[in-house]
Order: C-alpha cells, then sequence, then structure tokens
C-alpha cells in the first residue's frame, strides 16, 4: 500500500451520513484488541484553546522525560501533523502499516465507522505500538459523543475557553455546549477547567460532582503578562516568573497557564515533573499557525481563528500588538458559519478585505464573503482565486503603514503560510 492510498482510504469515509455516539469506534477498538487499555491520557476538550493547550502540555511532559504522544485536529500542512510522539509526525511506512491493520477490522462491522473514528483508532494503535508512557488526546467535537471519549478514565481531563461554535451540533447555547465539553469528564478521575465564563462553568461544576470528579478552577490571579516581544510574550504564573512563552496572541498565556496547572495537577497525581521541565516545556513549544508572525515588515499574522471567540481573541491580540495599526484581512470561512457575526470584531482595525474559497465543500465562496463584507462594513473587499493572489494583494494593501492578518478557515492555513512565507523579505529579490 502506498502513503496515497492509505490516505485515499482514510478520507473515503465521510462523517456526515453517521449519527452520533460511541458505538461504533468501540467495536473497532474491540476488534484490535482495544489499544487504548494500555495507555495513558490527557484528555482536552474545549471551544477555543484545545490545539495549543494540547502542545504546551505535551511540551512540558516530553521535557519531564517522558514518551508523549499528540493526538490533533486538523492538521495545518499534511495529515502526518495529526499523530505525533515527542514532536516527531508518523511516517508514511507507520501510517501505511496502521491503515492494513485497521482496515480488515473496520470492513468487518456492521455500519462502517466515520473518518474521524478510523482515525482515532488509528491513533490509539500507534501509541501503542511507539510505547508511549502518556498521550496528550484531543477531542475532535464536543466531547461526549466524541470518539476519543472512548477511553477509560484519563490522568487528567482538561477544559479550555468554552463559547459558540458548532451549534447544530452541540446546542445554541454556552450551558448546552459545556454540558458535551463536560462528558469527558469521568467518575472518579481528577480535570482543571480553564473557565471565566459563569454559565458555562455552572453546567461543568455541576457534572463534576454528579461523577465524584476532583475538579480545579485555572486560578487567573496567578498569572501576568510582563512583555511583548517580538518573538515571545513574557509572562509569570506563579510560582514561575519571566517564561518566554513564543505563542504569541493575547489569548496563549492563559493556555500556557492551563497547561502549567495541568502539569502540576499530574505532579499531585504521582507523574515525575520537576519546574525546570515546566519552563523548557512552555519555552521550547512550537505550534504554527496560530497567531503566527510570518513577516514583519509589513507584519503579516496567520491566526487559526474560525468562531466568533476566536476572531475576537484576533482581533484584541492585533491592537495589544500593534496599536493603531490598520490591517488588510485576508478570509476565508465556511458557508454554516455565521459570517456576519463571526467578523464584526475586525472592523474597528480594518483598512480592506481580500477573501478565498476554502478547499472545503462546505465553503463560502469567495465572490460571496468579498459581497457581503463590502456591503456591511463598507469597506473595500476583493476576492482572489488563489492563496499566493490572496497574499500578494492583501500585502499591496496593506502598504508600509499597514498590516495582514489571515484568518477564518484552518483549511486555508497551510497554503496561506506557504504563500507568505515563499516572498522575498523586504529589501530581498529572487
Amino acid at each position: 500500500m502506498t502513503v496515497d492510498e492509505a490516505l485515499a482510504y482514510i478520507h473515503s469515509v465521510r462523517w456526515q451520513s453517521r449519527k452520533p455516539g460511541l458505538e461504533r469506534v468501540r467495536r473497532l477498538l474491540d476488534a484490535l484488541g482495544n489499544p487504548q487499555h494500555g495507555l495513558q491520557f490527557v484528555h482536552v476538550a474545549g471551544t477555543n484553546g484545545k490545539g495549543s493547550t494540547c502542545a504546551c502540555i505535551a511540551s512540558i511532559l516530553q521535557a519531564a522525560g517522558y514518551r508523549t504522544g499528540l493526538y490533533t485536529s486538523p492538521f495545518l500542512r499534511c495529515f502526518h501533523e495529526r499523530f505525533r510522539v515527542n514532536g516527531a509526525e508518523i511516517t508514511d511506512a507507520e501510517l501505511c502499516a496502521l491503515v492494513e491493520e485497521v482496515r480488515p477490522a473496520a470492513d468487518s462491522l456492521p455500519e462502517a465507522p466515520t473518518e474521524f473514528e478510523l482515525i482515532t483508532a488509528m491513533a490509539m494503535c500507534h501509541f501503542r505500538r511507539q510505547r508511549c508512557d502518556i498521550v496528550v488526546l484531543e477531542v475532535g467535537l464536543g466531547g461526549a459523543l466524541d470518539p476519543t471519549n472512548v477511553i477509560d478514565c484519563p490522568a487528567l481531563a482538561v477544559i479550555t475557553a468554552i463559547g459558540l461554535d458548532h451549534t447544530r451540533e452541540l446546542g445554541d447555547t454556552l450551558g448546552q455546549i459545556a454540558a458535551a465539553k463536560a462528558g469527558i469528564l469521568k467518575p472518579g478521575g481528577c480535570a482543571l477547567s480553564l473557565g471565566g465564563t459563569p454559565e458555562a462553568d455552572a453546567v461543568i461544576e455541576e457534572a463534576a460532582r454528579a461523577r465524584g470528579v476532583r475538579l480545579e478552577t485555572l486560578d487567573r490571579s496567578r498569572l501576568a503578562v510582563r512583555a511583548l516581544e517580538p518573538d515571545c510574550t513574557v509572562m509569570d504564573f506563579s510560582p514561575y516568573t519571566g517564561l518566554r512563552l513564543p505563542l504569541l496572541g493575547s489569548y496563549q498565556p492563559e493556555n500556557a497557564a492551563l497547561a502549567i496547572a495541568a502539569a502540576l495537577a499530574l505532579r499531585r497525581e504521582g507523574w515525575a515533573i520537576p519546574d525546570a521541565a515546566i519552563r523548557r516545556g512552555i519555552e521550547t513549544v512550537r505550534w504554527p499557525g496560530r497567531f503566527e508572525l510570518l513577516r514583519r515588515e509589513p507584519p503579516f499574522v496567520l491566526d487559526g481563528a474560525h468562531n466568533p471567540q476566536g476572531v475576537r481573541a484576533a482581533a484584541e491580540s492585533l491592537a495589544a500588538r500593534w496599536p493603531g495599526r490598520q490591517f488588510t484581512y485576508l478570509i476565508g470561512i465556511l458557508a454554516d458559519k455565521d459570517a456576519a457575526h463571526m467578523l464584526a470584531p475586525l472592523t474597528a482595525q480594518a483598512r480592506a478585505f481580500v477573501t478565498l474559497t476554502p478547499p472545503s465543500p462546505r465553503a463560502l465562496s469567495a465572490d460571496a464573503l468579498a459581497r457581503m463584507l463590502s456591503e456591511r462594513t463598507g469597506l473595500p473587499a476583493y476576492p482572489a482565486g488563489t492563496a499566493q493572489e490572496g497574499v500578494a494583494l492583501a500585502l499591496r494593501l496593506a502598504g508600509s503603514d499597514g498590516g495582514v492578518c489571515a484568518l477564518g478557515s484552518l483549511y486555508l492555513s497551510h497554503p496561506i503560510r506557504a504563500a507568505a512565507l515563499a516572498l522575498p523579505a523586504k529589501g530581498e529579490s529572487h
């Protein structure tokens, strides 16, 4: 089997035709010998910040000497990013071997698994083969009915920021969404929540009480941002001072603090995580595509924001780092998003918009998005055919005194990132 054949098989199944539930993935894992039973997990759910928090936790655990698996979604550059062990992506050969192992079991089920169920089962097999000491496991959607929730009680459950996203699947109130996220809390376990949203917090706290879960909420009084430097944010999270976090978004100190609190919770549960590993893990973490500064003059930021809460955080980050500067926004979104609500926070600093069509059957066309933005904001909005065209146009519109921020869809992150990095820096020529 070639890697192209392996990926074609993985992508041949569509989730839309299946009802949510854990029965299919349980049957699949049972046919594979239940590889998840031999693994320890940090299970992470939430609306925003899951990926960054997972990356920080995994970086700390790796720095502590643990062989650490990391399972995240979606990917930016290639599918292999979804399975990492000590930072290394799965290889082509390993991926092909996994598909050859999992496919007969999947094909034998009375109801075929969804793509994400299949990938989750493959991840469990991969991390078992790799003999991981612990796996940082990101929820795909929701929590209670997400395929990752097939695991037994994890070493720690973590709930990041709660906001309105995937309302069709999870509910249209913060309480309903929090209930779905709280589905990862297992009886007798321990959990950590970012907190800060009273309606959601009450639901999570009640779920923890009902299941006998030891729940801790992040103490924000221990967190202080000291400086915004070009390549890092200098922060304290008591008792750790002067941490140089290389993730630049204004929301990232909270994610890093949550990861540190997670490490300390694991330490209380018996995991050997020294202070030096916590500092080293935070200061060496990498998570591309999340408020990533691709170019300096003018500033060109790539952010993964794709819901109202994320877009608002991106806008706040831009205002904090470049106060008074106007930005040209390079945007593509999916048609099932509330575009007007989601993009409203951008208008205060907007100079213009350049729109793209994400590579997804659910995409809103660049032409339709440009018309909507122009009508609602009164600012110029121009559709572009390709990421390269969009990047070039956005930079021209930004000029030397503006900036560019690309956001709206993770599907566009890799092509935009590649196009921006391929251009010569200011003062250079090909």
